[in-house]
This record gives structure tokens, C-alpha cells and sequence, in this order.
């Protein structure tokens, strides 16, 4: 089975609080990005092989830790099923804040669940995905969803971007998801960002915020001038993706 674990942006991002365990609270609208794409092929093997290729393979580590495989260890410990081979095409750029990694995860998870025809549920695959990470239930329905919660708080939210494409500018710099919440400090918004982006999108710009866009842009002027340059070419929204570092634009069709 091939599949294609997509992207993801985030239309807007707010870090609320600093939880006992660590983690942050956040709220966000997730939208999937289907033109931005890896490529994941599972099948089923006599031993268990795992392999990656692509422009975003970086390092040992990836193909040793990969999320992939502990999706296949997280099913394999809970079901009967056999080896599988897992080949990655690595098309995302990683630490970009477009959610690649979890997406690999949780279209791994969905993929076993089809070939061994398992008929786990989604809100089951959900609860199996976020022991993988925080983003990885997102992408089983793969749907704009309201985000809340450290990622599993989620909530159908109805957002239609036919008649807008979307623009990725992908700097080449790997930002560290626990370094960008080291500089944030967390506060919760006056006007919640779920009544904020039902606004019409041409409001967006004046209303719906990234937190870690000051401490980011401080950090990288590059990306504070990208995202100006796509307000000149006549972006109607523009923000960084994530705690970064793509930063993505809304232009009309």
C-alpha cells in the first residue's frame, strides 16, 4: 500500500499555560496542506525492514528512531499482525513546523490498520497516535480541526480554502520545537481564536496571531522579510507554520 502523509499549517497559534507535566496548552486551527506530501509505502514481509530516501533524509537517526517504526511497534504490541516492510520517501522538510513526522506516524498506523483490516476505530487510532506525539491525531481524519489541549482536543471546525492557494517558503532551518517554547510566555488570548477566524479571511492579518513568531523572527530576520515580501506580492494572510521555520502565505486564486 502506497499512501501520502501530507503537511499541515497552523491558521493561527496561542501557547495558554505551562502544564504540571511539562507540556504546553495551546489552541490552533490545523489545516492539511495536500500539495506538500511524503510518500509511504507498507507492505507486508517475512522480517520487519524499515528504509528512507528523499531530499529531507538527514541522518542516522531517522532511519534508528523513526516515528514510523514505533507506529508499527505501537500496533504490532497490541495486535496479532506480521512484519511489514516500511519504505519513506522524506519530501517535508523537518523541523519546519508543517507536522511532517506526525503525519508519517499516523498515515503508518491507518495503513496497518487497512492492510490487516483491523477495523480499529478513528477515535481509537487517535488514542494510539498520540502516544506517538502531539500532532499525530490530527492527521487520522486529516480535516481542519480546532486544536486544543497539548493536541487531543480537537473539534470539527468548518473552513473553506478552494478559492485560495497556499504558499510554503521553506528557509532550510531546522528550529527545535523545545527550544521555541523555552522563549515563549504563555498567555491566554482576550478574544479566543476560534471566534477570531470566523472573521472573513481579508480580517486575518489584523487579528489572528502566531506566538512564536516575536521570539522566532527575532531569532531569524529572514523569515519576519519573507513574510513582508508576501504582503507586497498581495498576500491576503501570512504567518509562520508551527513553532517554524516555513512560513506560509494565503494568496486569492
Amino acid at each position: 500500500m502506497i499512501v501520502y502523509p501530507n503537511a499541515k499549517i497552523n491558521l493561527g497559534l496561542n501557547i495558554l499555560n505551562k502544564r504540571n507535566d511539562g507540556f504546553h496548552n495551546i489552541s490552533s486551527v490545523f489545516f492539511p496542506v495536500k500539495s506538500c506530501y511524503d510518500i509511504l509505502e507498507v507492505k507486508e514481509s517475512k522480517s520487519f525492514c524499515f528504509t528512507v530516501t528523499g531530499k529531507f533524509k538527514n541522518n542516522e537517526d531517522l532511519e534508528k528512531n523513526n516515528i514510523c517504526v514505533r507506529a508499527f511497534n505501537l500496533i504490532k504490541d497490541n495486535y496479532c499482525i506480521p512484519n511489514v516492510s516500511i519504505h519513506l520517501h522524506k519530501l517535508i522538510p523537518i523541523g519546519a513546523g508543517l507536522g511532517g513526522g506526525s503525519s508519517d506516524a499516523s498515515f503508518t498506523l491507518k495503513a496497518l490498520n487497512d492492510i490487516f483490516n483491523l477495523k480499529i476505530s478513528n477515535s481509537v487510532l487517535e488514542k494510539y497516535s498520540l502516544k506517538l506525539g502531539s500532532d499525530c491525531p490530527f492527521f487520522i481524519e486529516n480535516t481542519t480541526k480546532y486544536v486544543k489541549g497539548i493536541g487531543e482536543s480537537m473539534y470539527k471546525f468548518d473552513l473553506n480554502l478552494k478559492d485560495y492557494n497556499i504558499e510554503l517558503f521553506d528557509p532550510g532551518i531546522h528550529i527545535s520545537t523545545k527550544q521555541a517554547y523555552s522563549l515563549i510566555n504563555p498567555k491566554f488570548p482576550k478574544i479566543e481564536l476560534v471566534d477570531l477566524i470566523k472573521k472573513p479571511i481579508k480580517n486575518w492579518k489584523y487579528n489572528i496571531s502566531n506566538d512564536f513568531e516575536i521570539p522566532i523572527f527575532d531569532m531569524y530576520p529572514l523569515l519576519a522579510k519573507k513574510k513582508k515580501e508576501f504582503y507586497e506580492r498581495g498576500a491576503i494572510y501570512s504567518s509562520l507554520t508551527g513553532s517554524g521555520s516555513v512560513v506560509y502565505a494565503i494568496f486569492s486564486k
